[in-house]
């Protein structure tokens, strides 16, 4: 093993752990390690833009996800540390170390600006989004009047089991790279950098992404062993995402016009039941086949859905509990969401069974038309919900990009 292969694997175990909750730091290494991660890991993504790096940007291998509760009441001090945050953001995105003087550079005698375990790696296609809680407008800071309405707690929905640690958040920080240590540096050092201002309400690490943001990619395979994600919104599809993902001014608050809503959502899969079900029944249940990826009826992955093909038992070959039927535009009066979720695994969970599932991100343009109604009827009617339990649950408004000059969320605070 190489010595920055060696580095990356202990690097990784180490920096995972520093943070509560961040779950099992060494998943996903191999993925790391492998010629695909390689040839991209020299990437660097423009952090600066109209919109968010990090939505529809190409999904990369490895996420880190951080949801803070501010615990300063000083709307300044809140302010200065966003514009800090996106100095150091800025730097990160780029390849750079946190500060002028680095991980080494500084007094002895000092902690230093930057904690070293990025140190000669490159940028990863790292990116960084941030999104604010339905909890951050509660009056601390003067912004009760500019809470979007669509900006509220997720409701319960049925069958979950959400766990309040691992829900809600006044921030949260979304770092996507092509290296896992990449991933966990970045949210480290912020973290670190909002030291006294805000603190870790949990977090979750994860690997594999389990869906496609643009036609360049393949589909890949959640832990069920399916491809997911088949139908999601690309980045290629312009009109698609204005329609179905970005704000606008005339939607509700002017100030997240450009911007989405980033939906969160920890869903534990049972995979010791799923493994004991037959193949048969697995696809009856998802709507595909396990091994193509086409829908029921169809022949290859990308063949359009077709709800109304029958088998020769008269009966439709996707079933209307199906969870492609019930996920479907079609069903759902047109709506569409932006999926960005990954795969976890946390360990076991102390009975021998894997704690181990999909970490769903949806980004979207409301969710009350969109994602609410879609999770209601996979809630109630789809069978997979038979194999998966949602743990947590967020919702945050994700404000638009940062010019050359501007901040995370300067269009909500103010110049």
């Amino acid at each position: 093993m190489s010595e920055v292969s060696r580095r990356r694997v202990f690097g990784l175990a180490g920096a995972g752990a520093a943070l509560v909750g961040a779950g099992a730091a060494g998943v996903g290494i191999d993925r790391a390690l492998g010629t695909n991660t390689a040839a991209a890991a020299t990437d660097i993504v423009p952090f600066t833009g109209a919109r968010q790096a990090g939505i529809v940007t190409p999904a990369q291998e490895h996420l880190h996800f951080a949801a803070l509760d501010v615990t300063t009441k000083d709307r300044a001090a809140l302010v200065s540390l966003l514009k800090t945050w996106t100095g150091a953001a800025r730097r990160m995105t780029a390849g750079r170390e946190v500060g002028m003087s680095g991980a080494v550079g500084g007094a002895k005698a000092a902690p230093p600006d930057d904690t070293g375990e990025a140190l000669d790696l490159p940028a990863s296609a790292l990116t960084l989004t941030i999104g604010f809680g339905p909890s951050l407008f509660d009056g601390r800071f003067g912004l009760a009047s500019r809470r979007p309405a669509a900006l509220t707690d997720l409701p319960a929905f049925p069958k979950d089991n959400l766990d309040p640690a691992r829900s809600g958040g006044d921030l949260c920080i979304q770092a996507c790279a092509n290296d896992p240590q990449v991933a966990v540096h970045a949210v480290r050092n912020l973290v670190r950098l909002g030291f006294g201002k805000t603190e870790v309400r949990w977090s979750q690490l994860g690997f594999g992404r389990s869906s496609s943001t643009s036609t360049t990619q393949s589909t890949p395979r959640n832990l069920f062993g399916f491809k997911d994600g088949t139908n999601n919104l690309k980045a290629e599809e312009s009109s698609a995402l204005d329609e179905h993902v970005w704000v606008t001014e005339t939607d509700d608050q002017p100030w997240l016009a450009g911007g989405s809503y980033l939906v969160a959502r920890r869903i534990r899969m049972h995979i010791e039941t799923w493994d004991r079900t037959s193949l048969d029944e697995q696809e009856k249940i998802v709507g595909r086949a396990k091994g193509s990826g086409a829908a029921l009826g169809q022949n290859a992955e990308f063949d359009p859905v077709d709800l109304h093909v029958g088998g020769a038992d008269g009966e439709p070959m996707i079933p209307a509990d199906s969870h492609i039927r019930l996920a479907a535009a079609e069903s759902l009066n047109g709506v569409k969401i932006l999926r960005r979720g990954y795969n976890f695994v946390d360990g076991s969970d102390g009975v021998g069974h894997l704690e181990a599932g999909l970490f769903f991100i949806a980004f979207n343009r409301d969710p009350g038309k969109q994602y609410i109604p879609m999770q209601n009827a996979l809630s109630a009617k789809d069978t997979m919900m038979e194999y998966v339990q949602h743990t947590g649950s967020a919702l945050f408004a994700v404000p638009p990009g940062v010019s050359e000059t501007g901040y995370w969320g300067d269009s909500l605070f103010g110049q």
